[in-house]
């Protein structure tokens, strides 16, 4: 803002110029006293200037709401927008009507397969959108040094790209063992944040005591992978801000709320982190988690205060998320504090959606560079043979609504070379293939609890090295599988009896596409249906979304890489024999 507009500002909260726009009869959420109070509000500039007096100029534009609560617009504290699988132009088309204003996203997927061309897609591609992007440096490509990502970012590159404004900090430090036992290059990445002076995202599944103490005295300031009330109180006592998740796969928000009081309140905030597009049509984005709260005790004032003030001063957003003179226009209008559906959105002042309906235009970014991402190389039925030399195998075993597994063991049978043969367990073959640098690298597992029968899914987008993963029950529909991938340059499809019973192409670098987000959504929904229908996937595992987290080897306990199975708490590979 100039010192013009800043003056205009000036000039509407005294009364002396007029407003470009009034919000009459308003109940207004004030996010600093936790209270509500009824008053008009006046933008100008895309800022709140104040609000109000009777003897005030006419607004150039006046809209009566009629008793209607006015909000700030919500933030999501955490999100990786590739997980929706659409464009951030068709992201911002499906959160802005839930009232969601503000995301900071961690593109730490497209930089796995594309490196700095991805973060430099995102960016383009979000910045002339009605959402409000921020971004977090991915601090770990690839997540671990244990597998074969698409590129390598080191704390040079970070230190390249931190200083963008758009750029609040490093992306989520899934390196914890890295940060704990103080490697060089994981300093390094800490170090560039510290002189730019910009916040570290955590990421610490499982860490308590004085493993917790290390991760926290090394700067990282929030976290979303708490699983327990007992986890959230560890981590609000050591200053970190949690962020209670609620993605397509991870349902962390009513698990969480035990933990929240009136003391701690102010170190949580909300995030979605993993979202696909039928779920953020269906059920909404940060809308969802603030209803699941307050549906299950959770004051709605407070988790308001959680979905806006919170998250601003968490990421050091100093110009939003509050109804107050000075702050962004960005707001939502609704009915009901009990169940909140949102009817409008303002963002810096401008109408973009109403009654659900997207009303911006944005403009989409052809995604030249990050698409055609595949090379594979030595690709054939031979490389999924699966020896075990042992009649006892570990499995990952699969725990219901979680992409957080145990290490299972189960007897297992062979035949005559050894190789593994499926029986009536509920076990089947889960493999990842290499497919950025042609390096014709094949891991091999047995994936327990998740109902598969009849055929195999596959699909590019496999947290966080996005390698094709596959799971199935015949090594032939499992290949199948594979060779569509190659065939659509990414995606996802479904195979039975020799057959592609559904497939969908995500050409921007085999995670997104540009297609609209309803047609992505429903096309997604009928991969899911076929999944269940056909293949009899379990009810309680979304079946793309619970396959792609069986390849991040950052969540516990026993997940696949290329180079096979990966034991997260020991932190090193491990192989499929248990004796």
């Amino acid at each position: 803002m100039d010192k013009k507009s800043l003056k205009h500002v000036i000039d509407v909260a005294m009364g002396r110029e007029a407003a470009d726009l009034c919000l009459k009869n308003c109940k207004v959420i004030d996010v600093f006293n936790k209270e509500v109070f009824e008053s008009d509000i006046l933008i100008t500039e895309g800022v709140i200037a104040g609000y109000g007096k009777a003897d005030f100029p006419k607004a150039a534009e006046e809209i009566d709401v009629k008793g209607a609560y006015i909000a700030p617009g919500f933030i999501d504290g955490h999100v990786h927008i590739e997980s929706s699988h659409v464009s951030p132009a068709e992201f911002s088309r499906l959160v802005v009507p839930h009232g969601t204003t503000t995301v900071i996203a961690d593109p730490h997927e497209i930089c796995n397969v594309c490196g700095l061309d991805g973060f430099d897609y995102m960016l383009e591609s979000s910045e002339d959108i009605a959402l409000q992007v921020f971004f977090q440096f991915p601090s770990c490509v690839p997540a671990t040094p244990f597998e074969n990502a698409g590129a390598v970012l080191t704390s040079k590159e970070i230190a390249e790209l931190i200083d963008n404004p758009r750029v609040l900090g490093l992306g989520e430090l899934m390196n914890f063992p890295g940060v704990i036992s103080a490697d060089d290059e994981i300093l390094n990445k800490l170090m560039v944040a510290r002189n730019a002076k910009k916040i570290v995202d955590g990421h610490s599944p499982d860490l308590r005591g004085a493993r917790l103490d290390a991760y926290a005295a090394a700067g990282i300031r929030d976290d979303h992978e708490c699983t327990t009330p007992e986890d959230l109180k560890d981590r609000t006592r050591r200053g970190i801000y949690v962020m209670l998740r609620q993605g397509t796969s991870c349902h962390d928000v009513i698990r969480l709320l035990p933990g929240i009081n009136e003391k701690n309140e102010r170190f949580c905030l909300f995030c979605t982190d993993d979202r696909q597009a039928a779920s953020l049509v269906n059920e909404g984005h940060i809308d969802n988690n603030v209803r699941l709260a307050v549906a299950n005790g959770l004051d709605p004032l407070s988790a308001i205060r959680m979905a806006t003030i919170n998250a601003a001063i968490c990421f050091g957003l100093n110009d939003r998320g509050a109804v107050a003179p000075g702050y962004r226009a960005d707001l939502i209008l609704f009915d009901s504090l009990e169940d909140i559906r949102i009817r409008k959105v303002w963002i810096g002042g401008k109408t973009v959606a109403e009654d659900g309906k997207y009303l911006a235009a944005d403009k989409h970014i052809e995604p030249k560079k990050v698409s055609g991402k595949v090379n594979v190389k030595d690709f054939s039925i031979s490389r999924l043979e699966l020896t075990v030399s042992s009649d006892i195998a570990r499995t990952i075993k699969l725990i219901p609504y979680s992409v957080v597994t145990e290490v299972g063991s189960a007897k297992v049978k062979t035949d005559q070379q050894g190789r593994w043969i499926r029986d009536e367990q509920d076990i089947v073959k889960i493999a990842v293939v290499e497919r950025h640098h042609g390096k014709g690298t094949v891991g091999l597992g047995l994936l327990e609890g998740f109902g598969l029968s009849g055929g195999a899914i596959a699909t590019s987008v496999a947290h966080d090295s996005h390698n094709f993963i596959v799971a199935g029950d015949d090594d032939n529909d499992m290949v199948i599988a594979i060779n569509k991938l190659i065939e659509m340059g990414g995606g996802m499809v479904v195979v039975s009896k020799g057959e592609v019973l559904g497939s969908f192409r995500h050409e921007i670098a085999g995670l997104m596409t540009d297609r609209p987000g309803k047609e992505v959504a429903d096309a997604l929904r009928e991969l899911e249906i076929l999944a269940r229908e056909r293949l009899h996937i379990n009810d309680h595992a979304d079946p793309f979304m619970t396959l792609c987290f069986m390849a991040l080897p950052v969540i516990p306990e026993l997940k696949i890489t290329d180079n096979g199975l990966f034991d997260v708490r020991k932190f090193k590979p491990v192989t499929i024999e248990l004796n």
